[in-house]
C-alpha cells in the first residue's frame, strides 16, 4: 500500500478516487474515441518514499487532515506562506482564507485532494504536489487541458451517469471543450475531435492550475511554503 497513513481516514469521494489513480501507477488504457491524434499519457507519480523524512512527514499531515486538526496543520505552515497572487501571502493570511479551526473548511478535502495525487522532488530539499503540477509537460496549455485522473474512466455523451458511453480514457491529458451556458455540476466536457464532445464526471479528471502544495526542509523540519491554485 502506498500510503499506510490513509488507513481509516473518511475523506471525500473525490479524495478516494484520487488515492486509487495515485496507486495505479503504471496502469495501461484506451484511449478517447475518435481523436485524430494519439493521446497524451500522464501517469501518476508519487517520489514521497525516496526520502523517510518527508514520507513520514507526509503520513502526519494526513493524519492532521482526517482529524480536523488545525493547531497540527497550522504548524506545518510557513510563516510567509504563498497563498496565491494576490500579494495575501503569510500565515496570517493563510488561516483567515481557509478557517482550519472549522471541521467543515474546504481547506481538508483540497489538501487532501493534492496530497493523494503524490508528487515529485524538485530538490532534495523541495517536493511539489501534485503529480499533475509537477509533471505537466511543457507545450500543453493549462488553461485548455486537464488530466484524466483514473484508469477506462467513461465519457459520456451526455453530463449524466446513464448517459451513452462515447468513449474511455486512462491516465490521459484531454483536451476541455468550452460549452456556452454549460452549467452541469460535476461534469466537465471535453473535446472528443472537432465535432464531438464528451462528459467526464469531474472527480475523475484535475487541472494542472488547480490547487498545489509545494513543502521545503526548513531548519531541520519539513514546512509547507506554497498552498494556491491558478497561474
Amino acid at each position: 500500500m502506498i500510503f499506510p497513513a490513509l488507513a481509516g481516514l473518511r475523506l471525500s469521494s473525490v479524495s478516494l478516487v484520487m488515492v486509487a489513480a495515485l496507486m495505479a501507477l503504471a496502469l495501461g488504457g484506451i484511449g478517447l474515441a475518435a481523436q485524430s491524434a494519439p493521446p497524451r499519457r500522464l501517469l501518476p507519480v508519487d517520489q514521497a518514499a525516496s526520502q523517510p523524512d518527508f514520507f513520514t512527514f507526509r503520513a502526519q499531515l494526513f493524519t492532521a487532515i482526517a482529524r480536523r486538526d488545525a493547531a497540527m496543520l497550522m504548524a506545518v505552515v510557513h510563516p510567509d506562506i504563498k497563498n496565491g497572487f494576490g500579494g495575501d501571502d503569510g500565515k496570517a493570511n493563510f488561516e483567515a482564507k481557509w478557517r482550519p479551526g472549522d471541521a467543515n473548511s474546504d481547506v481538508w478535502p483540497e489538501l487532501a485532494a493534492v496530497l493523494a495525487l503524490g508528487g515529485t522532488f524538485e530538490s532534495a530539499e523541495t517536493f511539489i504536489a501534485p503529480y499533475v503540477f509537477s509533471r505537466w509537460p511543457t507545450g500543453v496549455d493549462s488553461y485548455e487541458h486537464v488530466a484524466v485522473v483514473g484508469d477506462r474512466v467513461r465519457i459520456r455523451t451526455a453530463p449524466r451517469a446513464d448517459a451513452e458511453v462515447a468513449g474511455v480514457s486512462s491516465f490521459e491529458i484531454v483536451p476541455l471543450a468550452r460549452q456556452s451556458g454549460d452549467t452541469s455540476e460535476g461534469w466537465t466536457a471535453v473535446r472528443l475531435s472537432a465535432t464531438r464532445i464528451g462528459y467526464v464526471a469531474s472527480r475523475f479528471v484535475r487541472s494542472p492550475i488547480g490547487y498545489r502544495a509545494f513543502f521545503s526542509k526548513q531548519d531541520g523540519r519539513w514546512q509547507m511554503l506554497m498552498f494556491l491554485a491558478g497561474d
